[in-house]
């Protein structure tokens, strides 16, 4: 069995969703949601990190463990490696980054991830995809593509719609509301496993061009010629929450869910 520790950063502050690592699921705020999600996986240590008392209190009313980091932290990696730092892991140890803000995050894809870094001794990450059936998805910037090889190595990551097929897509906005049957990209799923050893590196790299330009931190390891995994998820992940809308959807599924149980 694949050893690793999932480690959920959490801020109170978000801009979209002011509080919500706190927002109230069928009365549990929604880290611990995350947290119990995370528990029933593999891992041998589930660990929230957060900058804030308020969610330190909630996990430990709910049992779980918690590190208090740094507030200035520029982004959810460099939380991480704080916690790599605090819990004194080896550079080969392997660390599952699970957003908190995914109350409905499937236990397989979190084993899953791990996993595949476990086997795949060149990588240094491991990340998730799947396929991108609607043409919509496929040109909008929001939805992040990604390349891989054969071999399940990534190659790039873009908001742009990658690859372009040039004899297929002569297409103009509006883009069609349509399917087609056989994929057009793939969208990258936002879950990460990383090497401890990785994300102490990582966090003493300027962020490159490239990242600056697309907006995506993983495009920094591409540019330091960090092999990342990529492999189509075994179960799709539901969307997170990064809207009040988004909310009130994952409460009603809970609320659907515990009526049916």
């Amino acid at each position: 069995m694949t050893e690793f520790v999932v480690i959920i950063p959490a801020r109170l502050n978000s801009t979209r969703l002011p509080g919500k690592a706190l927002a109230d699921i069928g009365g549990k705020p929604m880290v611990q949601r995350v947290m119990e999600q995370a528990s029933q996986s593999s891992a041998r240590k589930v660990i929230v990190a957060t900058d804030h008392s308020d969610i330190e209190k909630a996990v430990r009313q709910a049992g779980g463990e918690v590190l208090m980091t740094s507030a200035d932290h520029p982004s959810g990696t460099d939380r991480l490696a704080e916690c790599v730092n605090q819990l004194r892991l080896d550079d080969d140890d392997i660390i599952v980054n699970v957003q908190g803000d995914e109350p409905l995050i499937p236990p397989e894809v979190i084993d899953q991830v791990a996993r595949n870094l476990a086997t795949c001794p060149q990588a240094g990450m491991a990340t998730l995809c799947e396929p991108i059936h609607r043409y919509s998805d496929f040109f909008n910037p929001n939805v992040v593509k990604v390349v891989f090889s054969d071999t399940g190595m990534g190659h790039y990551f873009s908001r742009a719609p990658i690859p372009w097929n040039r004899s297929e897509y002569p297409l103009t906005e509006p883009y069609p509301e349509t399917l087609s049957e056989k994929p057009l990209g793939h969208r990258h799923i936002g879950i990460y496993a990383y090497r401890a050893g990785l994300l102490r590196d990582f966090t003493t790299w300027s962020a490159c061009d490239l990242e600056q330009d697309e907006a995506l931190e993983q495009l920094r390891a591409l540019w330091h010629d960090v092999r990342i995994h990529v492999d189509v998820a075994e179960t799709t992940p539901p969307a997170g929450v990064d809207t009040p809308e988004d909310l009130e959807r994952v409460r009603q599924i809970i609320s659907r869910d515990a009526k049916g149980a």
